[in-house]
């Protein structure tokens, strides 16, 4: 059992990852205290040494972020208080205080023109409002260098909780006969409760002396429509899934063609076994009682 010397703060505690944590939190003897916007407004200083003074916070993990990748397009200024300058104040408050802070970022960082998965140190240039406030935050708080902390990039989370593409697949696949899905955009899922998971069984192992990145999506590669493909096969949801190009569903926002990314590093350094993910598709879909 992991020590319960971890008094640790999820922000974004209603999100996927956040309620992922949420869930698995019984299993760990750690002290968790999770909060929302409507418990604290990470984009107040004075807010957040409050929190971490009051409840002796020494871990923040932050699942918060502006997520809504089209409407952040028409909507910067609200994407880069949460995105930057609500890290660049996590991170802050980190360093005095001498917290480990976990923060989550985004595949969207790059371009999607790479031809082979993307490591952390591949060079980046993100196409969207989104991917360019989350690349910012990350630099505030690699500037500021709160010791023993992390970024984590993952890529295409779904999760029981929320609203993400699994459960929109399901829904409108019960609703409609025939479905046109995206097949030239390529990367893999991420299941919210493996990464919750990696994050809480790494925390003890977290020491260093600057912000290092790591990468993690489950195991594997596919496009959009393989993705819709598995969900309707596993759920036996009788609905024609049709391979359509980017161009055929246009959005504000640019998405990456191309958003494999390489888990090496964090394998490695940490001991992780990774998922398959088609086996944690399968317990997504069990967990919300849609595996038949």
């Amino acid at each position: 059992m992991p020590s319960s010397k971890y008094n640790i703060l999820v922000t974004g505690s209603n999100g996927q990852l956040g309620s992922e944590i949420k869930e698995l939190s019984q299993s760990y003897s750690y002290n968790f205290f999770f909060a929302d916007r409507d418990t604290l407004d990470i984009t107040n200083e004075e807010a957040i040494k409050g929190f971490i003074e009051t409840n002796s916070i020494n871990t923040i993990i932050n699942c918060a972020a502006y997520t809504a990748v089209d409407k952040a397009e028409s909507d910067e200024i609200t994407s880069d208080l949460v995105n930057r300058k609500a890290v660049k104040k996590l991170a802050k408050v980190s360093s005095a205080n001498n917290i480990k802070l976990i923060h989550i970022s985004t595949d969207y960082v790059f371009d999607g023109t790479n031809h082979i998965p993307y490591n952390e140190a591949n060079q980046t240039n993100p196409q969207s409002v989104y991917g360019k406030t989350k690349l910012d935050g990350e630099n505030e708080m690699i500037k500021i260098n709160p010791a023993n902390s992390i970024i984590i990039r993952t890529s295409w989370v779904y999760s029981s909780f929320g609203a993400n593409f699994v459960k929109t697949m399901l829904r409108l696949g019960k609703e409609k006969e025939s479905l046109g899905v995206i097949y030239d955009q390529v990367g893999t899922p991420t299941y919210a409760r493996d990464l919750a998971q990696a994050i809480l069984d790494i925390l003890p192992q977290i020491n260093t002396t600057k912000v290092e990145i790591y990468n993690y999506s489950n195991e594997g590669v596919l496009s959009w429509y393989d993705f819709a493909k598995e969900i309707m096969k596993m759920a036996k949801i009788n609905c024609t899934i049709n391979p359509i190009e980017t161009y055929q569903y246009p959005t504000p926002a640019k998405r990456p063609h191309y958003s494999l990314l390489n888990k090496s590093k964090i394998k490695k350094e940490f001991n992780l076994t990774i998922p398959y993910w088609k086996d944690s598709l399968d317990k997504a879909l069990r967990t919300l009682g849609e595996r038949r």
